[in-house]
Formats: C-alpha cells, sequence, structure tokens
C-alpha cells in the first residue's frame, strides 16, 4: 500500500486510533474536574449560575465519555491483534496494570456515573456531589495505571527476563518507573489545559455573536484563570520531564533538537527553526542561538547535550517529525500563556468580554491544547523508536506479522468508520456547544425511570435533550 511495509502500515493504524482516543479521555479528565468544581460551587453559594452550567457541560461530557469508551476498546485489542509478538514479550507487566485501571477507575466511574448524570432529583445534594468527585477521581486514576505502563515502556525498571519475557519482580519499582511522575503530571496538566481553552473557546464564540449572559462570561472567565495559573505550571513540568528524559533517553532529546554532533567543547546551540536531514545528516536551513541548547536543556553552559551522531544510525528516532511536533507543542503552550496573560490585562476596565480582536483569539485557541497533546504524544512515542519497550523489545520485533494487503485493508477500514463514527459525535457535541447554557434552566420535569415516559439506559441519554428552540431540559432544579 503506497510502498509501505506491514510494520510502516501497523505503526500508522495504531497512531491513527489513538489520536482520535486521546482526545475524548483528555477531555473527559478536565470536564469531570470542572463539573466537580461547579457543583462544589453551587453547594457552597446557592447561585444558581454554576448550576445551570453544570446541567449544560454534564451534557457534553456525556457525549464525549461514550466516545472514549468506545475508542478505548479498540485501544486494547490492537495490542492483540497487530502487536501479539509485543503482548508475548510484556504482557505479564503491561497487562495487569491495565487490568488495575479497569477494577479501580472504570468501575469507579461506571458505578457513580449513572447517579453523576442522571441522578440530580432522585438523590441528595451530598450524595450527587460525591459520585460527581468519584468520577473526577476516576479519570484521574485511569490516567494513573495508562501513564504507569506507557512509561515504563520508556523507562523499564522492576523486572528480569525469564524465558524470553519480562516477568515483574517489584511492582513498586514498575509503576513508579523514573520517568512516570513527569508524564503523569504532564497529560494530566495537559487534560486540564485543553478543557479550560475548549470551555473558554465557546464563551468566546457565544461572546462574538452577542450571547452576553453572566454563564458565558463566567465561563470564560474560569477558563482564563485556569489558564493563567496552569500553563505556567506546565512549562515548568516540561523542563522537569526534559531533564528526565535527557537523562534517560539521551537520543530522543538528540532528536527532538535537531543536534547532529558537537564541536569541541563548545554548549550546544538551540537550532530554532530548520529540516533535519536524516539521509544527510545534517539540519538544514537552521537558525540557532548559541550556547542556549545546553542552557536550557542542562541549566548549564559548560555541558553539551549528547548528539545524533554520538548513537548508531539504527538507534536513531527520526527527528524530521519529532523535530517539528516538539516546536509545535512548545508554540501552543506560548501562546496559553500569552493568552491568559493577555485576558489578565483586559480584566482591568471590563474589557475582557467585549475586546473582540482578544474574543476572536480565544475561539482560535478552542483547539490548542488538543493539539498541543497530540504533538506532544508523536513526539514522545516517535522520539522513542526504533525501541517498542526501551532498550528490551525493538518495534520491528513486536508486530503480529500481518500482511500489508491485510493491514492496508483495515487501516483503510478504520478510516472511514472513525471518520463517520466519531465525526458524526463530534459533530453533534459542537451542536450542544453552539446551543449554549440555559439560564435559570430545569423546571420540575420527570427525568425518566420507572414509570416515568423516559428511562435512561446510557451515557448519550444525558445529552439527548436541548437541541431545539423550545425544549424543555430534563434536568431539573433540586428542592
Amino acid at each position: 500500500m503506497f510502498g509501505l511495509e506491514a510494520l510502516d502500515l501497523a505503526r500508522i493504524q495504531f497512531a491513527f486510533t489513538i489520536s482520535f482516543h486521546i482526545v475524548f479521555p483528555a477531555i473527559t479528565i478536565g470536564l469531570a474536574s470542572y463539573l466537580a468544581v461547579l457543583e462544589g460551587l453551587w453547594l457552597k453559594t446557592s447561585n444558581t449560575l454554576y448550576r445551570d452550567l453544570y446541567h449544560f457541560w454534564s451534557k457534553i461530557f456525556a457525549v464525549n465519555f461514550g466516545m472514549g469508551v468506545v475508542s478505548g476498546l479498540v485501544m486494547a485489542y490492537q495490542f492483540g491483534t497487530n502487536w501479539s509478538a509485543f503482548s508475548d514479550f510484556a504482557g505479564a507487566v503491561t497487562g495487569p496494570l491495565l487490568t488495575y485501571e479497569v477494577l479501580t477507575a472504570f468501575f469507579l466511574e461506571a458505578g457513580f456515573l449513572g447517579v453523576m448524570l442522571f441522578g440530580w432529583n432522585r438523590v441528595g445534594p451530598g450524595l450527587h456531589f460525591f459520585s460527581t468527585v468519584m468520577v473526577a477521581i476516576g479519570t484521574l486514576i485511569s490516567t494513573f495505571w495508562i501513564l504507569a505502563s506507557n512509561s515504563w515502556m520508556h523507562t523499564p525498571q522492576g523486572y528480569e527476563i525469564i524465558d524470553g519475557r519480562v516477568i515483574p519482580v517489584d511492582w513498586f519499582a514498575v509503576v513508579f518507573n523514573p520517568s512516570f511522575p513527569y508524564r503523569l503530571a504532564h497529560m494530566a496538566t495537559a487534560a486540564f489545559l485543553a478543557t479550560a481553552f475548549f470551555v473558554g473557546a465557546s464563551a468566546a464564540w457565544h461572546l462574538l455573536r452577542g450571547r452576553d449572559n453572566p454563564a458565558i462570561r463566567k465561563m470564560l472567565s474560569m477558563a482564563l484563570w485556569m489558564a493563567l495559573l496552569v500553563a505556567p505550571i506546565q512549562a515548568f513540568i516540561g523542563d522537569l520531564h526534559g531533564l528526565n528524559t535527557l537523562k534517560y533517553q539521551p537520543a530522543k532529546i538528540a532528536a527532538i533538537e535537531g543536534h547532529w554532533e558537537n564541536v569541541g567543547d563548545e554548549p550546544t546551540p538551540l537550532i530554532l527553526f530548520g529540516w533535519p536531514d536524516m539521509e544527510r545528516e545534517e539540519t538544514r536551513f537552521k537558525v540557532e542561538i548559541p550556547a542556549l541548547g545546553s542552557l536550557i536543556l542542562t541549566h548549564s553552559l559548560d555541558k553539551q547535550v549528547p548528539a545524533l551522531k554520538d548513537f548508531p544510525p539504527e538507534d536513531r528516532a527520526n527527528s524530521t517529525i519529532v523535530f517539528w511536533t516538539f516546536r509545535i507543542m512548545v508554540a501552543m503552550g506560548l501562546m496559553m500563556i500569552l493568552t491568559g496573560l493577555w485576558g489578565t490585562w483586559l480584566r482591568r476596565g471590563e474589557r475582557l468580554y467585549t475586546c473582540r480582536p482578544f474574543l476572536h483569539l480565544a475561539v482560535w485557541m478552542g483547539p490548542s491544547g488538543i493539539i498541543a497533546i497530540l504533538a506532544g504524544w508523536y513526539t514522545t512515542e516517535i522520539g522513542r523508536q526504533p525501541w517498542i519497550i526501551h532498550g528490551l523489545m525493538r518495534t520491528a520485533d513486536a508486530s503480529s506479522g500481518h500482511s500489508a494487503a491485510q493491514l492496508g485493508f483495515t487501516l483503510a477500514l478504520f478510516v472511514v468508520v472513525y471518520f463517520v463514527l466519531f465525526g458524526a459525535g463530534i459533530g453533534y457535541m459542537l451542536r450542544l456547544v453552539r446551543k449554549g447554557p440555559k439560564i435559570d434552566e430545569g423546571k420540575e420535569t420527570s427525568e425518566g425511570g420507572p414509570g416515568q415516559p423516559r428511562t435512561p439506559a446510557r451515557p448519550l441519554s444525558a445529552a439527548e435533550e436541548g437541541l431545539e428552540d423550545g425544549e424543555t431540559d430534563t434536568l431539573p432544579e433540586r428542592s
């Protein structure tokens, strides 16, 4: 297929499916915590504005959660279908970690999700808030186990190889491997930022169309406070993550920097832009700043950063790709910081909600968090190549051995199904966003249930109402 080998197609298929999947858990993590904050503020202040925002975003959460579950199932099956050699070699480590995620996080979310989405008028305020908090905690626990498994593949420890298979001997060392704390913090913070800019963009979109009300203003205000506080923290975490990667995966850092060789004892420059050429073993058209690479990556001016030519060609990641995915991620992060700072400056004189250039920027920044997450994952996963488990197993040895024709057919099928299925789901979610929150929504109407006109049976049921003008919302106000 297009001259690609079976291994290339297997990698592309996995990258395609995980690119779709990661969008939904990221927004789910952020929205779950956002909903917990909204309900907590409503209980504390009795301000119905927070209740109305909770009702509105819970519908979008339900759609997003449903799509995340469906796309996640595909990821689990692919380990057995396309990467069976990897599963056979490392399944004793990765299998239990994913099982722990199901036993702790998924069961916790599933146990309280129904109460959160459909129990608004059926349980007391305290129990409902507790359910929302449990769902939020469940999303973070899920992140914990998934990142533990992924991080172990980057910095494996706590194992022995017996009879050609990885056997865990110290689960604490397996879970809390050297890169895990940085990856966990980086991903969780990225999810919060992605959600904040999604919420802020929806508010700015409504303001630009003349829909100015307290709920819309509160959405934008909360989103920008999150950006102002968390985006700089994310930059700090990213710096720590980079130092950790330099220690344990120096070849990845060399590929990210497009840095081919050191000159004498000179400090390493920072290449801002350029085109790493893997065949010519140089970065063409480069624009660099002397010594800044050493300062950023080693926090000194007398240490050098490892260069790509320090490693055999077969052990080098594709610098052409990761060089640019990393810079896209950093650019999005810098734009987030600048957006938060500009928003803070506009709060003076209450210009935040009326400055149209800023509102246009906020709309355009809506997908910035997702773009940064995807670029970051491409950087870390492509940068790990040619290893699927760093230093232990090469990606070429991990596949199931399917033919290129088989993988090409399934890849094409995935592309069609994913764009139809998840394209419709994303379109529906954006339609809900365009509808916007209702002020003082929640009349005393039925939520469904035994003996009622409608019995919710799935998470998406929570988002089926409120799309057409004049419809009655079925999320009632508490008594």
